[in-house]
């Protein structure tokens, strides 16, 4: 009699595949959330892998150790990038939308981190220094007119409070109001420091 070879194991489907840019905003996001909540040198990278859903191998991957991932969420490049993304004579609402649109649909607020920067120490004054060079000096170039540097330092710290009212004394009333009421509301107090 002869023996039919044994048939080959069942294949295991092959795990889906990780998007990375998916997977290396996730992780940006987590490492933000924790440097608004601790101090940098309290932030394991097993923390952020768990908030962030990943292993800490993979962190380590997509940005090498520790102090490369924290270099890049201490940076306010890309952040400035959007929030900066519209002519001048809109700019205003441009901004406002933007900011609560970042913490009410993709859970992250463009440049609110800054309020934490007291609680890092050293890399506090790398937060301070980038969001200086980053946000409020390249708005400052983009002003015409006197006090160019005062009027976006103002436009900045004005759209700071409505982030830090929404997003972390979330104010009732104000997230009880549309985006679109509080930006007609908001946005021409902002404005007024771009163009005077």
């Amino acid at each position: 009699m002869l023996r039919r070879p044994a048939a080959p194991p069942p294949r295991r489907p092959a795990p889906p595949r990780r998007d990375a840019e998916a997977t290396k905003a996730a992780i940006l996001r987590a490492a933000r959330h924790l440097l608004a909540r601790h101090a940098h040198a309290d932030i394991t990278l097993e923390a952020v892998a768990d908030r962030a859903g990943v292993s800490a191998p993979l962190i380590l991957k997509y940005f090498g150790n520790k102090d490369a991932l924290f270099a890049r969420v201490m940076s306010f490049e890309s952040n400035a990038d959007a929030l900066l993304d519209a002519p001048l004579e809109d700019l205003g609402r441009h901004m406002v939308r933007h900011l609560l649109e970042g913490q009410t649909q993709r859970g992250a607020d463009p440049i609110l981190r800054i309020v934490f920067a007291p609680l890092q120490g050293e890399q506090g004054d790398i937060l301070r220094a980038n969001f200086r060079t980053q946000v409020s000096e390249r708005l400052a170039e983009r002003l015409t007119g006197p006090d160019a540097g005062l009027r976006a330092e103002l436009a900045v710290g004005t759209l700071l409070g409505l982030g830090v009212m929404y997003g972390i004394a979330r104010g009732t009333h104000l997230r009880a109001t549309t985006i679109d009421d509080i930006v007609d509301r908001y946005a021409p107090t902002v404005q007024t420091q771009l163009t005077p």
